[in-house]
């Protein structure tokens, strides 16, 4: 099938050319040989009178032409997708659909153990991969390559709905035996304290850090940084370290470590974790039975966070 002389089919190939930058992975992606994609790249060069793909030292690069294709052949092929693969009735019971969540290690501990054990109560026989949070998630919805982000609703995009699922704030967590455990919490022992942090996997300042620094010109002596919110908790045990995590993940450790939870001795607005999913998928009934759910397991909660 043609669209203003192009190949239709050749959309599937460019979008995995563009994505991988690379002919055989891309062959790899819709799986066809390495040289039928090179066919298809040679078209597709054809077509649009531009390299799409050159050579910058080792590595394929794409040029400007092909920067600008990018968004908007996924796009295309994303509401194709959403329009003719999604069912029109849903039922989970008997439905093997894999649905793709990115999640970070808190929601993991805090809120899906719980949608796990919903789903199963109700005799779903669906598949859940889920995946670590990145830079610029939405990037990932956009690309269909996750149906729900479960994040920090200031970090939603705006370009595609959301719900929230629950709100949470921050305290601090410190191991039993520490003199930190003993009285007050106070701005002067937290900032002359050490601390054990989260960084994110790409390096970033994190969130919390920035706050401290742009609100109240603060900074932390980091003795420990770690890429994991849940481990946080796990490593102040036998140190004179504080950590600040969620009230939630802590309250939920706290049974389980010989830790004692204080609270944080600034002013802190609490949060909402919220998720998000295409636009183009809001009528999606798989979705909605999976967005359901997790308002379903936020609710179910303990509510006290005071």
């Amino acid at each position: 099938m043609r669209f203003k002389k192009l190949d239709l089919n050749l959309l599937v190939a460019l979008d995995a050319l563009l994505t991988e930058k690379n002919v055989t992975r891309a062959g790899e992606r819709v799986f066809l040989s390495q040289s039928t994609m090179s066919n298809a790249l040679s078209r597709l060069r054809d077509y649009f009178d531009d390299d799409l793909l050159v050579q910058v030292g080792g590595r394929m690069e794409l040029t400007p032409r092909a920067e600008m294709l990018q968004d908007a052949v996924r796009d295309v092929l994303v509401r194709i997708d959403t329009t003719v693969a999604t069912q029109p009735a849903f039922d989970p019971t008997t439905s093997e659909r894999e649905f793709t969540l990115f999640v970070s290690d808190y929601s993991m501990e805090v809120l899906i153990p719980g949608m796990l054990a919903l789903a199963h109560q109700r005799g779903s026989q669906v598949r859940f991969n889920f995946k670590p949070q990145v830079g610029q998630p939405h990037r990932h919805l956009e690309r269909g390559e996750a149906d729900l982000l479960i994040i920090p609703e200031n970090f939603c995009s705006p370009d595609h709905p959301l719900d929230r699922i629950f709100e949470d704030r921050f305290v601090c967590v410190v191991w039993r035996d520490s003199p930190l455990a003993q009285g007050e919490m106070t701005l002067e022992r937290y900032i002359r304290a050490r601390h054990a942090s989260m960084r994110p996997p790409d390096g970033a300042m994190p969130v919390f850090d920035t706050w401290l620094a742009r609100d109240h010109g603060l900074t932390r002596d980091i003795g420990l940084s770690t890429y994991s919110f849940s481990a946080v908790p796990h490593l102040v045990v036998g140190t004179d370290l504080i950590g600040t995590v969620h009230a939630r993940l802590a309250s939920q450790l706290q049974g389980r470590l010989p830790i004692e939870i204080r609270e944080f001795p600034i002013p802190m607005k609490r949060f909402h974790q919220a998720m998000q999913w295409h636009k183009y998928r809001t009528r999606d009934p798989g979705l909605i039975w999976l967005r359901d759910l997790l308002h379903q397991a936020g609710n179910a909660l303990e509510p006290g966070l005071d």
